[in-house]
């Protein structure tokens, strides 16, 4: 067997930048052990399979250990290759996950705009299991349906971050989410996950739609701009649209291959 695989960095304007994902077109379904492992050999933040069915696209996503319930960078992967590579007519992808339901991606020149579901985020106690994971000392936590979200006072902090691995690891979560408001946007962030595969992940799409109803409500405003502050770093402009989230970013190919099987 023989399959087709891209490696797309998502919210990025150049290579090297913003957060890599390797798509891997389908025509059916593999077997899940099987896509775990194609993940695993590629050991990037994330593998994305998907799957034409009538007029939409059914879609999948592994970190190098785990299958996701959402991913936002693959899925704008996923969309420059449908886009800009195996011919897709239109400017709007539905996909589907079993996980999460439908999401759209929209194309606006080189701009790709992501439409998830917005977050429900609920207000928790710092306890010691979140401030272990921390040396500075945060604002406030919250925890959505898959991240813990723990705001801090400045840029700076977020950037200079150093976090306790073996705290954050013990965490009953996804991940975990800092932020924090941002000297040139409206707000920073990062996110880190080892107990999903991924210390830090460079750029999480599907953690804005964690970030972006609390800072809509903080700063009052629908519209903002963000940077996920990683060593990789990328940029993103959301907008909060009441239950559902438009998060936009660019995507530029990096590399093409094929999977022998």
């Amino acid at each position: 067997m023989e399959l087709k695989v891209y490696q797309v960095d998502a919210f990025a304007e150049k290579p090297f930048g913003g957060n890599p994902a390797c798509v891997v077109p389908l025509e059916q379904w593999l077997d899940e052990t099987l896509m775990q492992q194609i993940a695993f050999e590629h050991n990037q933040p994330e593998t994305v399979f998907f799957v034409k069915t009538g007029d939409q696209y059914q879609i999948r996503w592994f970190t190098p250990t785990v299958e996701v319930d959402i991913c936002g960078h693959a899925t704008i992967a996923s969309a420059y290759v449908l886009f800009n590579l195996l011919g897709y007519e239109g400017e709007k992808i539905e996909f589907f996950s079993h996980r999460s339901g439908p999401l759209f991606v929209t194309r606006n020149g080189e701009l790709l705009t992501l439409d998830f579901p917005t977050d429900n985020i609920t207000p928790v106690a710092l306890d010691e299991t979140l401030l272990n994971c921390f040396t500075e000392v945060p604002l406030e936590a919250y925890r959505g349906r898959n991240d813990f979200m723990v705001v801090f006072s400045d840029e700076k902090t977020i950037r200079e971050m150093q976090p306790v691995w073996s705290a954050i690891t013990k965490l009953h979560s996804r991940g975990l989410i800092v932020t924090a408001p941002g000297e040139q946007v409206d707000f920073v962030s990062r996110w880190f996950g080892p107990q999903s595969g991924i210390n830090e992940d460079p750029v999480t799409g599907s953690a804005h739609t964690t970030l972006i109803p609390y800072w809509r409500t903080v700063l009052q405003k629908d519209e903002m701009n963000a940077l996920q502050v990683s060593s990789r770093c990328g940029k993103l402009h959301c907008q909060f649209k009441g239950d559902r989230v438009l998060i936009s970013g660019s995507a530029v190919l990096y590399m093409s291959g094929t999977i022998y099987l």
